[in-house]
């Protein structure tokens, strides 16, 4: 996909309106779910102020992660609507029961394939503010520790210990729900397979957070 999505930047700086519908169905989905955390309800018009934003300064995008360049954009709008708004973001969709955690099974991770629904969002919006935008850059909008670091102003690894601190609270509330088994001890639902760029962070792989 990063082939692609580069082949489609170029293009679409060149002023192809498709290769921009490209970018745009790729990366709006993952955009919108980051953005209803920050800013719950106004999130789609904070995306169309990013998708204006992008459009006009495409053509001065001179290399680099685009899907950060996005990110970065959208995390930008959303910080200016919240100063604007001077209120802290709400979710107006209830927390519902999420994809069920195996009982033998790594919390943390079984928790991140749950990611990207309505729910999961929901309940990611309860966690710390630093850890939930860790969680949402690595687990919803894909982006590695490094590259989510360079948006949110913070080392790798500072972001690595939040994403995994967050998933962590999150396998926990989970758990509190319960993991409901059928008779047979087997699992009544299977968790969704995780999409790429969706893991947890390792556990072995956490440093210790910056101030």
């Amino acid at each position: 996909m990063t082939g692609e999505l580069t082949e489609a930047v170029a293009a679409a700086q060149a002023g192809d309106e498709d290769a921009f519908r490209f970018l745009y169905r790729n990366l709006q989905p993952g955009l919108l779910r980051y953005l209803t955390a920050l800013v719950g309800a106004d999130a789609e018009d904070v995306a169309s102020e990013t998708w204006l934003q992008i459009s006009r300064d495409l053509p001065s995008f001179t290399g680099g992660e685009f899907r950060a360049w996005t990110v970065t954009i959208a995390r930008n709008r959303a910080m200016d609507h919240l100063r604007r708004q001077r209120r802290r973001p709400s979710l107006p969709v209830p927390v519902q029961a999420l994809s069920e955690l195996a009982g033998d099974a790594d919390t943390a991770e079984r928790a991140g394939e749950t990611i990207g629904t309505e729910s999961a969002l929901a309940l990611i919006a309860t966690l710390p503010p630093r850890e939930a935008e860790a969680v949402l850059l690595r687990a919803v909008i894909g982006l590695d520790a490094e590259t989510a670091g360079r948006v949110l102003g913070k080392r790798p690894g500072a972001v690595r210990t939040a994403a995994h601190r967050g998933l962590r609270r999150l396998a926990a509330m989970l758990e509190r729900q319960g993991s409901p088994r059928s008779a047979g001890g087997e699992e009544r639902a299977v968790a969704p397979r995780p999409r790429r760029g969706r893991q947890a962070p390792d556990a072995s792989r956490a440093e210790p957070a910056d101030g």
